[in-house]
Formats: C-alpha cells, sequence, structure tokens
C-alpha cells in the first residue's frame, strides 16, 4: 500500500508574523519556515501506518518554491521513502494546488492520501475537498483516528455531538485533525539519511494545468489595537457602566 502526503511551506506557528510595509503581503524576510503542523500530523500517521505493516511506502509532496526542499528533507527525516516538489514561483490557489495533486496522483496512483486539514498561513480548509472532487474519491475530513483494514479505512472524527465513524473504500482521501497523533522529532541519524534519499523537482509548466488565480489579495493588514480597559472603583459602578454606557444589561 502506497501512501501520499501533500505537506507545504509555511511560517513558524511560534512567528508572529507581520505585514510588508505597503501592506501588500505578509513580510517573510528572515522570517523562519516549517512543515505546516497539520501536514506534520499527517506525515506522522503515514509513517505510522508504514511501521506497523499496513503501508510500504510514504511519498511526499510539496508545491512551491524551491525553498520548498527543505521542508520535503525534514519530511524524509521523519520517515517519508522519497519526495517530490512542484516547483512554482507563485503561491498557488487551493483549487489549482488539487489540480496539481491530481496530476502526481495519477501517475503515482496511491492507494491513501493523507493531508492535513488546513495550512496555518491561510486557513482555507479546502484542498483535500476540492481533491476528493476533481479525483471522486471517497474522502473523511477532520480525522481524529484512522483504522486501515484489508480493503476499506475506517476513519473516526470529531463532530459536534459526539464521535462519527465512516468506513471509506480504498482509493481515499483523509484530512487530519489536530488530536490524530503526536508528530515525533527527527533525530539527527535520520536527518543525515535524509540527504541521500530521492527528492524529485517538476517545474508546474510540465503538468499541463491551469494553475491561474481566481482570487486577488487587496491587503494585509494588522487587527486594530484594543483600547484600554476602564478600572471601577466599586460594584456599583461597573453595573452602571455596563447598563448605561456598554448597554449590556438592563
Amino acid at each position: 500500500m502506497k501512501i501520499l502526503v501533500p505537506i507545504k511551506r509555511v511560517v513558524d506557528y511560534n512567528v508572529k508574523v507581520r505585514p510588508l510595509s505597503d501592506n501588500s503581503n505578509v513580510d517573510l524576510n528572515n522570517v523562519k519556515m516549517a512543515v505546516n503542523p497539520f501536514c506534520e500530523i499527517a506525515l506522522e500517521e503515514a509513517v505510522r501506518l508504514k511501521e506497523s505493516g499496513k503501508a510500504t511506502e510514504v511519498i511526499a509532496v510539496s508545491v512551491g518554491k524551491s525553498d520548498s526542499q527543505e521542508q520535503l528533507r525534514t519530511a524524509l527525516a521523519l520517515g517519508a521513502d522519497r519526495a517530490i516538489l512542484v516547483e512554482t514561483e507563485s503561491l498557488l490557489e487551493p483549487l489549482a494546488i488539487s489540480k496539481v495533486l491530481q496530476k502526481l496522483i495519477e501517475n503515482e496512483k496511491p492507494d491513501i492520501i493523507i493531508l492535513g486539514k488546513q495550512a496555518i498561513d491561510g486557513d482555507n480548509n479546502q484542498t483535500g475537498q476540492m481533491l476528493g472532487a476533481l479525483l471522486d474519491y471517497p474522502q473523511a475530513t477532520n480525522a481524529s483516528e484512522i483504522t486501515i483494514e484489508d480493503s476499506s479505512i475506517q476513519v473516526t472524527r470529531e463532530i459536534d455531538g459526539g464521535l462519527q465513524t465512516l468506513e471509506l473504500t480504498i482509493p481515499a482521501i483523509i484530512t487530519t485533525d489536530l488530536r490524530l497523533n503526536e508528530p515525533r522529532y527527527a533525530s539527527l541519524p535520520n536527518i543525515m539519511k535524509a540527504k541521500k534519499k530521492e527528492l524529485n523537482i517538476i517545474p508546474v509548466s510540465d503538468l499541463g494545468i491551469d494553475i491561474q488565480p481566481r482570487t486577488e489579495l487587496l491587503s494585509v493588514e494588522l487587527p486594530p489595537t484594543r483600547e484600554a480597559g476602564i478600572i471601577v472603583e466599586n460594584i456599583d459602578e461597573l453595573v452602571d457602566k455596563l447598563k448605561n454606557e456598554a448597554k449590556v444589561i438592563q
């Protein structure tokens, strides 16, 4: 069984992002980049399935600039067997990324595609669903538990009313939630081994797909600064302000 895991290069979640001075985009100068946390969870689950004997190969895939090789090498150090970078200088939208992944999946023919439910930069939560529609594959989103049977997959999802369990036929698409697992750290020996693993680079133009954007980024701005709070002397003053100024009580 072959598993394909798309990953994305994003600003490290510990970094507080700032817009550029002209508000045209996020300032990425000298900013630490990392693998998207939800993608790390997807990769960890794929590697665990391989370690348990349920899968034979894990392929990490990324769509982005040449710098994304760094995150793919991290994926290889964490247990992926090989990696593919679809190289593009432009930031692709979820639909374009889904089309790229569709082409790769048609070539690689993986049994399962596991990807993070969303990236922490755009927070779109769209790629997995769009990919499922393009491929006409069964899919389960926000997975908190995955169990593989002979020719099917059971996926448990956390929903408002509790837990929902779905059974998918293979091939299938799964997007991961935070509670699925705890990703491991790459050991130094595995980091060294990752340098020798296969990493193929494919220009996005070679795929012959439409990657034109459907939306336009107008501005990136910080949220407005909150006004300072008011200190009151006693409960009576607090009630008076809530009633007459804030008008939140009658």
